[in-house]
């Protein structure tokens, strides 16, 4: 969501989050989990929170590689795409920084670079990889592009990608490999143009522009059908993303609604990609989103990725499935069967600290916008999750999960902030052997909140953090 430039600040508190919460912004427990968890940290083998932002997913021989933008919390300028490897789609082994910063130049320090994309030239076997690359005040964008022998990298970066010897002044990008191995470049606004069959030059303007906005441009194929899929421009907030389809890329496309219920925001999501995973019986279409959260966007941005339902009608996501499971053999997917103990936020065992409101309306919650203010639970089990009601007067909740003897295993900021209410799980811990530990939440004081050029404010108003429930699995 860029066309809507934020003004780049920070506050001085997020320079001091670590000193304030002695709070290192990752987990230090390897992560270990069994579904696809929607809108929470994941963890990595290392147990670093996954960054990979802005991103797609490709099949390579009997692995997923997921490519996307690193973050900081202290800045939105370009740390270097990462690169993670999978074998189920659930449990993330980072592999590397696929193309770093570059010394200088135009993805050299103090400098962006976006919504990363990878495809496999079927013809030469290279691997490419396509970018937005800009400013830190967007002003110089384009599509830039790099390649590597390997899938993991390293990636050379070589430039913008021209077509008629002139580069492609656009921000939010994406792209699409057609059956036969031709590729496109996707920018926004709903332009596509198609790839020389070297990957190293575009050779045409397959589609002229569909819309004024259509950022986060999300293309993929069914059958004979194509579906083009992009957002609002509302900066970094969420927006409901709408799409079209067509039978051939050069149109007509016909506009088909909102991807989502209306003002569900694409489940508080922003399209990045659509992940084919075909199996022996079935194929499943992930959609891939970004729940983006300036300005910690390391440690609290999170993924929405959610199966896509087809009808006659179009396409889908009628219901936010929180956790699902997909069998990359059969390519069946199911929702996961529940095998959870709930623990209310009444509960005499949950201890307070600090002033709390206790309401019981249509959600029964406790809430606290004191920073400082905690509330701490003990558990026998192998994982601990968190409920909280999303408001938009919501802030970032410390989290600190510790085993008996006291030792920290897992360190995180979740963001509890939405602009429409919602009950969602906002953390659940890597699983873990079976033992007893300590789950603290405090108010860290800290909310996601921003203003974009035209001094038009998003984000939260107050550092609220709630507590619906927690949820063990013993």
């Amino acid at each position: 969501m860029l066309i809507q430039n934020p003004i780049r600040f920070i506050s001085a508190a997020l320079f001091v989050v670590s000193a304030i919460l002695n709070l290192p912004l990752y987990a230090q427990k390897a992560g270990k989990t069994d579904a696809i968890y929607s809108g929470l940290p994941w963890y990595d083998q290392n147990g670093k929170v996954v960054s990979a932002h802005g991103a797609n997913i490709i099949k390579d021989k009997d692995k997923y590689y997921l490519f996307g933008e690193a973050h900081s919390d202290t800045s939105n300028a370009f740390v270097g795409f990462n690169c993670y490897s999978s074998k189920d789609l659930y449990n993330w082994k980072f592999e590397s920084i696929a193309l770093p910063v570059q010394a200088s130049g135009k993805l050299g320090p103090n400098r962006v670079g976006e919504r990363v994309k990878v495809m496999r030239n079927q013809k030469s076997g290279q691997y490419f990889m396509y970018m937005h690359v800009d400013t830190l005040g967007y002003k110089d964008q384009f599509v830039g592009y790099a390649t590597s022998k390997n899938i993991t990298g390293p990636y050379q970066f070589k430039g913008s990608i021209l077509f008629n010897g002139k580069p492609i002044k656009k921000w939010d990008m994406g792209t699409f490999q057609d059956k036969d191995g031709t590729g496109y470049i996707l920018t926004h606004g709903g332009v596509i143009h198609q790839l020389a069959d070297d990957y190293k030059s575009i050779i045409a303007e397959t589609n002229k522009q569909i819309s004024s906005g259509f950022e986060s441009p999300t293309l993929f194929r069914k059958g004979n059908t194509y579906y083009f899929i992009g957002s609002n421009l509302t900066s970094w907030e969420k927006n409901d993303n709408y799409y079209y389809t067509a039978t051939a890329l050069s149109g007509p496309w016909t506009s088909r609604g909102l991807l989502a219920p209306k003002d569900k925001l694409t489940w508080n999501s922003q399209s990045t990609f659509v992940l084919a995973i075909e199996g022996s019986k079935d194929t499943t279409y992930m959609y891939m989103g970004d729940r983006w959260s300036y300005p910690l966007q390391l440690s609290s941005a999170t993924y929405v990725w959610q199966p896509i339902t087809f009808s006659a009608g179009g396409i889908s996501i009628p219901d936010y499935i929180q956790s699902w499971t997909v069998n990359t053999s059969t390519g069946e997917y199911a929702s996961k069967k529940s095998d959870i103990k709930v623990i209310e936020n009444t509960n005499k065992l949950i201890k307070y600290k600090g002033n709390w409101k206790h309401l019981s309306d249509s959600i029964s919650t406790s809430r606290s916008a004191t920073r400082g203010n905690a509330f701490s639970f003990t558990f026998k089990g192998i994982q601990i999750g968190l409920y909280s009601l999303s408001l938009p007067d919501n802030g970032y909740a410390a989290i600190i999960l510790t085993d008996k003897k006291g030792k920290i295993l897992v360190k995180n900021l979740v963001d509890t902030y939405t602009k429409l209410p919602s009950s969602t799980m906002v953390f659940l811990s890597p699983i873990l052997p079976k033992d007893e530990y300590t789950l603290t939440v405090s108010v860290s004081g800290l909310k996601p909140n921003w203003s974009d050029k035209k001094k038009t404010n998003y984000g939260s108003t107050d550092y609220n953090i709630s507590l619906d429930k927690l949820i063990i699995k013993e």
